[in-house]
Order: C-alpha cells, then sequence, then structure tokens
C-alpha cells in the first residue's frame, strides 16, 4: 500500500482541494500519513495568490526535499507540486526545480492525483528528464456533492465551497487566470452536503467561493427563454440557498465568506436578516474607499455605493459584525488616498478588519503601471492603518463587556463567538472546561487585544483583574 503525506497551504478554498484529493486517495487504497519521512509520495498543494505565498510554497518544497527526501529519494520517495502556483507557475518551476519534484498537477488534477500517482511510479523518469506536468489549460473544474473528500477541519465546522473561479477583473489579482471563470454548483448539489455535514455533528457551515455573492448568477442567462425576466428568489442564487440551509433542521451556524461588494442586493439584506441560522457576521473585501484607487483597481464599485451599501446592510441586519480587507501602497496611492482611508475606517468602525501591503505580482495589469509604491511607503501606511484599526478594535471589545454571547467551543478554554470566523478573527477565552464542539453561553468579562474574556452564563468573574477590564 502507497503511503502519501500531503501539506496543505493557503487559503480555505486550497484546503478544500486538498480535502478532494486525500478523499480520492482514500477511495484509490493507498494511506494517508502525516510524516512525510516517512511517506511513498508527498504532495504539497501550494498558494501563489501574492509573493510572500509563492515563496512559503517553494520553501516548503525545498524543506521536504532536505528533510526526508534526501533519505527516502534513494527508496523512491516521490515529491508532487499541486495547487495554485503549480497551476501558474509549472513550466518555469519544471526547470528551476528540476531535480527536487517528480510531477506538477492543476487545479482540475485533483480527483485524478491516485493514478497521476501511479504514472509516476510507472515511469522510469531519466537523469535529465524534466518532471511530469499534469495541466490542461485554464481550471474549468468544480466539486459536486458526491465527490469524495476527507474532511481536514475539525469535526465541529467545515468548509463548504459553493462555486470556484472569478469573472471580476481587479488589476491586481491573478486569481482569475489562475481558476478560471466562476462556475456555481447547484443549489441542490450544495443544500445535500450541507445536510450530511450537519447530521454528522458538523455547528458551523463556512460558504466559500472566489466571489459568494456571484453564486448562481453564471446560470441566469441559461434560461430557457432569455427575455423572461429574473427571479433570482426562485432561481440558482445566495439567497435561495440561504433559504434551503436555514431551513434544515439542527442548531448550527451558516457564515458568509468572500462576499463581493458589487453583488449585494436589497434582497439578499432581507434574507439574511430573516434567516437566523445565517451568522451575523458578514466578510465583505473592500480594498479600499477612495474612487481614485477604486478606479485603478476596477472593482466595479464606488465609495458612494459601498458607503450606503454598508449603511443599508447595518440597518436591515441588526447586531451584523463587518469584516473587510484593504490595500495600501497601490499603484498610484497618495497620501490623500490615505488619509480617505483612515477617516472612512474611522467612521465605520469596522468589527473585523485586515490590511494587505500591495503585492506587484507577474501577470497583473498592476504589475505594468507606473507610480509603483516604494516598498518602505507601504510599510509605513500599512503600520498607520493597523494603528487604527487596533484602537477601534479595543472599542469594540469594549462594547462586549457584560453582554451574554453564544460560543463555539474550538478546545479546552477556547471558543468563537458568532463574529469570529475560524483562524482569521479573534477568541474567547474562557477559563473553565466546557464540551469541545458544542454551543455555550457565556458572560463577557473582559477583552485583550483582539481577544474577549468570559465565563460560562450565571458566574461571577473568576478575579478582580478580569472584572476591572469589564469595567
Amino acid at each position: 500500500m502507497l503511503k502519501v503525506s500531503l501539506i496543505s497551504l493557503g487559503c480555505a478554498k486550497n484546503l478544500v482541494d486538498s480535502e478532494i484529493m486525500i478523499g480520492h486517495l482514500h477511495q484509490a487504497g493507498m494511506a494517508v500519513i502525516p510524516d512525510a519521512a516517512e511517506a511513498d509520495v508527498v504532495i504539497v498543494n501550494t498558494c501563489s495568490f501574492i509573493d510572500s505565498s509563492k515563496e512559503e510554497s517553494i520553501g516548503h518544497i525545498l524543506e521536504v526535499h532536505q528533510n526526508s527526501g534526501m533519505r527516502k529519494r534513494r527508496q523512491g520517495q516521490k515529491l508532487i507540486v499541486a495547487g495554485c502556483m503549480s497551476q501558474r507557475f509549472s513550466k518555469d518551476l519544471s526547470t528551476s526545480l528540476h531535480d527536487e519534484v517528480d510531477a506538477f498537477i492543476g487545479l482540475d488534477q485533483v480527483t485524478r492525483v491516485a493514478p497521476i500517482i501511479e504514472k509516476i511510479f510507472a515511469r522510469d523518469r531519466g537523469r535529465n528528464e524534466a518532471p511530469a506536468l499534469f495541466i490542461e489549460g485554464r481550471s474549468t473544474f468544480i466539486p459536486d456533492f458526491d465527490t469524495p473528500r476527507f474532511r481536514l477541519t475539525p469535526k465541529h465546522f467545515a468548509y463548504v465551497k459553493i462555486a470556484e473561479g472569478c469573472n471580476h477583473p481587479c488589476t491586481f489579482c491573478i486569481i482569475p487566470q489562475i481558476r478560471g471563470r466562476h462556475r456555481s454548483r447547484t443549489v441542490e448539489s450544495v443544500v445535500a452536503e450541507a445536510r450530511q455535514l450537519v447530521n454528522e455533528g458538523v455547528k458551523e457551515l463556512n460558504l466559500i467561493s472566489q466571489d459568494t455573492t456571484f453564486f448562481g448568477m453564471d446560470t441566469w442567462e441559461q434560461r430557457p427563454n432569455p427575455r423572461t425576466p429574473v427571479d433570482s428568489s426562485r432561481g440558482t442564487a445566495l439567497t435561495t440557498l440561504l433559504r434551503q440551509l436555514n431551513a434544515i433542521e439542527g442548531d448550527f451556524w451558516i457564515r458568509l465568506l468572500y462576499t463581493h461588494p458589487a453583488h449585494w442586493s436589497d434582497e439578499l439584506i432581507r434574507t439574511i436578516g430573516e434567516c437566523p441560522k445565517v451568522a451575523r457576521y458578514i466578510d465583505i473585501p473592500l480594498q479600499h474607499i477612495s474612487d481614485h484607487m477604486l478606479g485603478l483597481m476596477q472593482r466595479e464599485t464606488s465609495s458612494a455605493y459601498i458607503r450606503d451599501l454598508l449603511r443599508r446592510i447595518r440597518g436591515g441586519i441588526p447586531g451584523i459584525a463587518l469584516r473587510t480587507t484593504f490595500i495600501v501602497g497601490f499603484p498610484g496611492e497618495t497620501e490623500a488616498d490615505i488619509d480617505e482611508l483612515c477617516e472612512f475606517i474611522r467612521e465605520t468602525k469596522f468589527e473585523r478588519l485586515g490590511v494587505f501591503r500591495y503585492s506587484q505580482e507577474e501577470g497583473t495589469r498592476a504589475a505594468k503601471m507606473a507610480d509603483q509604491i516604494p516598498k518602505k511607503t507601504k510599510e509605513a501606511r500599512w503600520h498607520r492603518v493597523m494603528a487604527l484599526q487596533k484602537a477601534i478594535a479595543a472599542d469594540v471589545s469594549r462594547r462586549y463587556a457584560g453582554r451574554r454571547l453564544k460560543v463555539l467551543v474550538e478546545e479546552p478554554g477556547v471558543a468563537r463567538g458568532e463574529a469570529d470566523a475560524p483562524d482569521i478573527d479573534g477568541r474567547v477565552y474562557v477559563p473553565i472546561t466546557l464540551p469541545v464542539g458544542e454551543f455555550a453561553a457565556v458572560r463577557i468579562t473582559g477583552y485583550e487585544d483582539y481577544d474577549l474574556l468570559a465565563l460560562p452564563r450565571g458566574q461571577e468573574p473568576a478575579t478582580r483583574k478580569v472584572a476591572k477590564q469589564a469595567q
């Protein structure tokens, strides 16, 4: 029996691809083990969204080769590179990583990983022969309900990929060139997967794609009669999906991640407001607020539109926590643009916020733009925005003091509230053992930076220090 070790890098969407590969490896009778040094095959599922992720991916490849490969390679160990970096740079990497890597596979080959491994072992690779390439053009694959998959997340939460690819023209982003055009799953397929996950004990369904709010819109022009007006409430649309997921029996959260601001509607706001199982949390990457920058980025939104949208979301969904991300240091960004961004952040008071330093990605239109910003300036702007948000986050956390929250227990002493997504947001620390993987009711007693401190409902603060923080 072949033993395979898989290292998954990058975002949650990449993690689902890794889960699909492991599902197919199990189906083929191969053993998946955690120790790369003991494996017959090591797969590194890579990311290449920005320069730092590419560097991390290459670092892991070289580490596998050095730490486990040197000893095992004499015994025939194989190293496969998969994922976004492989899809994007396989031809270049096959030269630079000629001796380290045996094969590169693309995003559409995740379901064929087992036969590819068999081909690699059957192949007698010569000393000067290049690594095998198993990549066939731009990606078109989309998983379905019955796609074999082995979850890598804890038992109480799961990522559900509802669509793949992206149609947006953002000048800084390479994702459409890597993952292809947007393609949605059917509502029926997603609901069937969600129902099975809930039956297995999952307490949180995290809906993911490159653009979650575009879900179903790619199918609308395929109507039998194109002149028939679109009624998204009855067709394949995010609102339809959310209402059907909300109708599944059980106590669980539905969390929306990666929503593009351009596709929000009053109907979607109303749907979330009317579906109690949809977490009062929205991940809505805005990237900037200056019309000057939004135009250069080709974000298909304006400052006025964004401000009005956030007003409508907060008005229509009481208690909503807004998470966003911004890019600083984009080509042509001025001090006036940064001033406007900071003032917007100060006014809006996002509950959760992240900031990226612009990365000049090969193959994007922004990479060829004039007025590239010096690294030192990017760094200074990043620190300025993050310092501002840290102060806002403290005010946001302070408002939780004394409140009762429903939390999902992640591990002993650690939980997450409705306003905290896995891996990217804060935590709720509870110094009393609660059942892991279950919901619990707690009272917030204080905070530390981005995290909250709590005790089970009905109990007094454990120390005077914590009680003081809550004041």
